[in-house]
């Protein structure tokens, strides 16, 4: 079957009608968050040692870095360089290059004891309600914020906990956070003396944290789509029904009475080329025109509900333009970077703005998912084209280096102005 290419035009009108529907919409979106650009930025992926080549390559305005590994199993991101200085490091590099670094704060469901269980929702809850886990946690959260704190006229952002906010929020009752046991107060920890033993006290104290060690960071909360148990991209609800699983995200996050500064979320973190292959999925797991329409829904919605503009992060890197694409192993095909820095991606990123949007941070999920980088280390490839993606690589970058060219082409036309 062939794949569910995107048809320009329909996606446009679709689009447009949804993210604005009239004169002032952009009035009501909440304000840009403290300390953000004005303009929006692309992002990417990047490890390590590379923010001066990244910068050099493409001014990209932001680059990221998960923080892993668990809390309590000597194998975290504290443990990779002494005295947890790896943040250290990574910001001074980010700062020296321009370019704002973002912690992607990826640890509950790594720790102990629940990374020993295969059921990933029941393992991220248990452990929250486990005392000497999240007492484990808060002392983590606090030698990021002591360690980011050392840079207070650097701007840094802390994506906090991809995943755990959506299984809280698919065990809530009401949608209410108080609804969801957690170890704060009960678990010792210093940092969440006083706050209440539920989703709402472990977000209060992350920002309590904040606040006291390092005022400077913007805090990040994570809405995943499918937090209502609905996944939007899956499921394929109508708009209206979009808007209702919109409002309920927001009402959740809402009912934290806690105030981060931005709100992450991901539309999918493999290509499509990858979730057939190896995952079995079918034709549908390609976008298409609806699902577009779906997502620039669902964050219009949330943004006003939430009172909070999204990124959207983990944006899988692969394109079906470039011979490099060939879903093998780290080449394979989608359709996400196209549609937002292709022909016609200007108008996309316009109405995602004005639905809430703010950034569009690109990378891969999982391994073997493709990278705007040579991570096959297997320099230019051109195979023969397998279903029209003829055009000859730009680099040895495994997805033939399609990312970097368009995001170099959004650059040199100029980023736009948030609305």
């Amino acid at each position: 079957m062939t794949p569910r290419r995107l048809v320009a035009v329909l996606p446009c009108l679709l689009v447009a009608a949804l993210a604005a529907p009239g004169p002032g919409a952009a009035a009501k979106l909440p304000p840009l968050p403290r300390h953000w650009p004005h303009r929006l930025q692309l992002g990417l992926t990047d490890g390590p040692g590379g923010a001066s080549a990244l910068r050099r390559s493409v001014p990209f305005g932001f680059r990221y870095q998960y923080l892993a590994g668990g809390v309590n199993t000597g194998q975290g991101w504290a443990t990779w360089n002494t005295g947890g200085t790896f943040v250290d490091m990574y910001v001074s590099e980010s700062a020296h290059a321009h370019v704002i670094p973002v912690f992607s704060y990826y640890m509950i469901r790594q720790s102990l004891p629940g990374s020993n269980d295969g059921d990933e929702p029941r393992a991220v809850l248990s452990n929250l309600r486990n005392k000497a886990t999240m007492r484990a946690w808060f002392a983590d959260v606090k030698l990021f914020m002591k360690r980011a704190g050392r840079f207070p006229h650097t701007r840094v952002v802390l994506q906090v906990e991809p995943d755990m906010w959506g299984y809280g929020e698919q065990a809530a009752h009401g949608d209410r956070a108080s609804t969801v046991p957690v170890a704060v107060d009960s678990s010792g920890s210093g940092a969440a003396r006083g706050l209440p033993d539920d989703m709402r006290g472990l977000a209060r104290a992350v920002v309590r944290l904040r606040n006291r060690l390092a005022p400077s960071v913007i805090l990040g909360y994570h809405a995943s789509d499918w937090g209502t148990g609905v996944d939007f991209a899956a499921n394929d609800p109508s708009l209206p029904e979009t808007d209702a699983l919109g409002k309920r995200a927001g009402r959740f996050y809402r009912s934290l009475g806690a105030k981060f500064d931005v709100t992450f979320t991901d539309w999918s973190d493999r290509d499509v080329g990858f979730k057939r292959a190896i995952l079995g999925e079918g034709p549908d797991a390609w976008w298409d025109a609806a699902d577009r329409a779906r997502a620039v829904h669902f964050i219009h919605t949330y943004s006003r509900r939430a009172r909070q503009r999204v990124v959207v992060w983990q944006i899988p890197v692969g394109n079906t333009v470039m011979r490099a694409m060939n879903n093998t192993w780290g080449h394979y095909q989608d359709n996400h970077v196209q549609w937002l820095l292709g022909a016609s991606g200007r108008s996309h990123l316009n109405a995602l703005m004005n639905a809430g949007g703010l950034a569009f941070l690109f990378g891969g999920g999982a391994d073997g998912t493709t990278c705007a980088c040579d991570a096959q280390h297997d320099g230019v490839t051109n195979p023969a084209p397998i279903d029209g993606n003829t055009r000859p690589s730009y680099s040895a970058d495994d997805d033939g280096g399609y990312l970097r060219h368009q995001a170099r082409a959004y650059y040199k036309v100029g980023a736009l102005k948030l609305p």
